[in-house]
């Protein structure tokens, strides 16, 4: 088991709702950590790399309605 932290650029988070509602699309999800973001669109994600991804994680926000930006990728 390996922690992972890394910092994704993600379109989509205008307010503190938004916010709220990546945390709930995120919730439950297998090894993740911690998910914390700014209204900046900046989230911070720790996850344990033998049980998910960050391209899972990418793909869990996306079906969620939230799109990591592909110039910060």
């Amino acid at each position: 088991m390996a922690t992972v932290s890394e910092s994704i650029q993600v379109n989509g988070i205008r307010c503190e709702r938004c916010m709220a509602r990546l945390a709930h699309v995120l919730k439950g999800h297998p090894g993740l950590e911690s998910a914390n973001a700014t209204l900046t669109g900046e989230v911070r994600l720790t996850f344990d790399d033998s049980q998910t991804s960050r391209d899972l994680l990418v793909e869990e926000m996306r079906r969620g309605g939230f799109h990591a930006r592909e110039d910060a990728a």
